[in-house]
C-alpha cells in the first residue's frame, strides 16, 4: 500500500556489498508501515491523515545509525568533566545572544512569567541550548525518521508512539510541511516530541495555533507550561555554585536512593537537606545567594572534590525532566543566570 515505487526505485540505484541487506531493510521496513498504519487507525488517527503522510516514507539508516551511537548505550562508559562542557555550552555567543533575544521579547516573558511562575531567564536559556534561539532546528523528516527508529526496534514502542502522535498533529491541523526536526523526532523551537507537543504546547500569541516552529510567544509559552506541568516552583532558584571545606565528610551525605529514570545522572547527587543544614556543614556560596533556610537541595561535584560545587533545589529536577543531563541541566541554570545578569 504505501511506498511499492518507492521500493523498486531503491533497489534500482542501489550497488555494491551492503544492496541485499539495503533492500532487506527497505521491504521489510514498507511491512512494517503496515502496523503502524492499523495502530493509528486503532487510535484514532484518521484515513485522510494516513494517505496524506505515509505512501513514499523510505526506511532510513542514517537516523538508526545515529540512535545506536547515544551515550545509553554505552552505560559504562566514564564520566567527563562538566568544565569542557560549561566552556562551550555557556559561552559568550551564547549569552550574547541570549540577552538580545531576552530583550527583544521581554513584554512576552514577563507576560508569561506573571502567569506562570517560571523565569523569564530560564524559558529563554532552554530556548538557547535547544535551537540557538530558533537557529538550528533540524532537517530530517519526522514521519520517516520515526518510523524508521521504530522499524529498528530497540525502542520500538517509544517511537511507534510518537510517530502515531504525529498523524495526531496532522489530525489536529498542522501542515504535512512542517513535520520537519531532529533525527530523534523533536522538533520547534522547545525541541518537543510530537507527544509533548500534543500534551503542552500552547497558543502564545493568540492566533489560535500552538506554532513552536516560527512563533517566538508560542515557543516561550509552551517551554513555561512543560516547566509547570513538571513542577516548577515559583520564587525558588534552580541552585547555587558553592565552595565545599576541606576534610568535608561526603560519605555523611551520601544519597541512599536512586530513582529509576536516569540512575546515572541522579547517583551523582547528594542525600536532600535543607540550606540550613548545608550552612551548619560549612558549604557557602561562591556568587549568589543561598535560598531560604527552608529550601531542600542536593549537593553535586560534578568536576570532583575541590573544584565548583553547587546545591541544587528541587527546580533542577525539573530542568531534569526537560533533558536528563546534569551537564545540561547545569548549563542551562548557569545560562539563565547570565542571560538575566
Amino acid at each position: 500500500m504505501f511506498g511499492k515505487a518507492a521500493v523498486l526505485a531503491a533497489a534500482v540505484v542501489l550497488a555494491g556489498p551492503a544492496a541485499p541487506a539495503v533492500a532487506q531493510d527497505e521491504a521489510g521496513f514498507q511491512a512494517y508501515l503496515q502496523t503502524l498504519a492499523r495502530q493509528a487507525r486503532a487510535q484514532g488517527v484518521s484515513q485522510r491523515t494516513i494517505d496524506l503522510v505515509m505512501p513514499g516514507l523510505t526506511y532510513n539508516a542514517r537516523v538508526v545509525e545515529l540512535d545506536r551511537q547515544q551515550p545509553e548505550t554505552r552505560p559504562n562508559a566514564p564520566i567527563s568533566n562538566f568544565e569542557p562542557y560549561r566552556v562551550k555550552h555557556v559561552d559568550a555567543a551564547r549569552i550574547g545572544q541570549g540577552r538580545a533575544a531576552y530583550q527583544r521579547v521581554r513584554s512576552r516573558l514577563e507576560r508569561i512569567e506573571r502567569e506562570t511562575g517560571v523565569p523569564e531567564s530560564i524559558m529563554v536559556a532552554i530556548w538557547g541550548h535547544e535551537t540557538a534561539y530558533g537557529k538550528v532546528m533540524g532537517g530530517f523528516d519526522l514521519p520517516r525518521a520515526l518510523a524508521s527508529l521504530a522499524y529498528e526496534g530497540r525502542r520500538r514502542d517509544l517511537f511507534a508512539g510518537e510517530f502515531i502522535a504525529t498523524l495526531k498533529m496532522v489530525d489536529r491541523g498542522v501542515p504535512r510541511s512542517k513535520l520537519v526536526g531532529s533525527w530523534a523526532g523533536a522538533f520547534g523551537g522547545p525541541q518537543f516530541l510530537p507527544s509533548v507537543y500534543l500534551r503542552l504546547a500552547v497558543d502564545g500569541d493568540g492566533d489560535g495555533m500552538a506554532d513552536i516552529w516560527t512563533s517566538e510567544p508560542d515557543t516561550l509559552a509552551s517551554i513555561a507550561n512543560y516547566f509547570v506541568n513538571a513542577g516548577w516552583r515559583k520564587g525558588q532558584p534552580w541552585g547555587v555554585a558553592v565552595r565545599v571545606p576541606p576534610g568535608f565528610n561526603r560519605a555523611a551525605v551520601a544519597g541512599r536512593t536512586n530513582p529509576p529514570r536516569c540512575p546515572r545522572v541522579h547517583e551523582r547527587h547528594s542525600r536532600w537537606k535543607s540550606i540550613a543544614e548545608w550552612r551548619a556543614l560549612g558549604i557557602t556560596p561562591t556568587g549568589r545567594a543561598l535560598p531560604a533556610d527552608t529550601v531542600q537541595a542536593t549537593l553535586l561535584e560534578p568536576d570532583g572534590p575541590g573544584k565548583t560545587a553547587y546545591l541544587l533545589t528541587g527546580n533542577y529536577r525539573v530542568i531534569l525532566d526537560y533533558n536528563c543531563s546534569n551537564f545540561y541541566a547545569l548549563s542551562v541554570g548557569l545560562l539563565a543566570d547570565e542571560v538575566e545578569r
